[in-house]
């Protein structure tokens, strides 16, 4: 099974969150690659192997209290990248608590289904720690085994949906 994080970061902060997730679904099989893949250009974007990775977990830094306009022009121009069914999650990177990353998860999610994803987030599924819209690294506060724990989570759900 192949899994893709598709992130924009262009100081490394939402990158080395990614790292974390990757960890995390690495953790949950033997049988799952993972790509990690930094939209900074579009031609770092590889279609086919976004065809090929049953989910796709995205990675955006909050600007302005929502998704990276990056990550927005992804979802409006690159119609080329079959996403339709498979599973879409989304953390996020702030510089500050109150400064809406949990918007920009939802505006990923929201746009991930407009493509026919099915948006994934953990929830409550798996018990505590609850990951109700996907994890957030505040600038000085990086909890970086919930991130950890997110990627294992998505991938033992990717895994039972998509490895029948």
């Amino acid at each position: 099974m192949k899994i893709t994080i598709l992130y924009f970061s262009e100081t490394g902060n939402t990158e080395k969150m990614a790292g974390f997730v990757r960890d995390g679904i690495l953790s949950a099989g033997n049988d799952i690659e993972v790509f990690l893949m930094n939209i900074v250009n579009d031609g770092n974007i590889d279609k086919e192997l976004l065809k090929e990775s049953s989910a796709v977990i995205f990675g955006t830094p909050c600007y302005v209290a929502n998704t990276c306009w990056q990550m927005e022009k992804f979802f409006d121009t690159r119609f080329d990248c079959d996403l339709s069914g498979k599973l879409a999650a989304c953390f996020a990177t702030a510089g500050c608590m109150w400064g809406g990353a949990d918007q920009a998860i939802m505006t990923v999610l929201q746009l991930a289904l407009t493509r026919g994803m099915l948006a994934y987030a953990t929830g409550t599924e798996f018990g505590r720690p609850f990951i109700h819209l996907g994890p957030i690294a505040v600038h000085d506060n990086l909890n970086t085994e919930l991130f950890t724990l997110f990627g294992k989570r998505v991938a033992q759900k990717a895994l039972e949906l998509f490895n029948k």
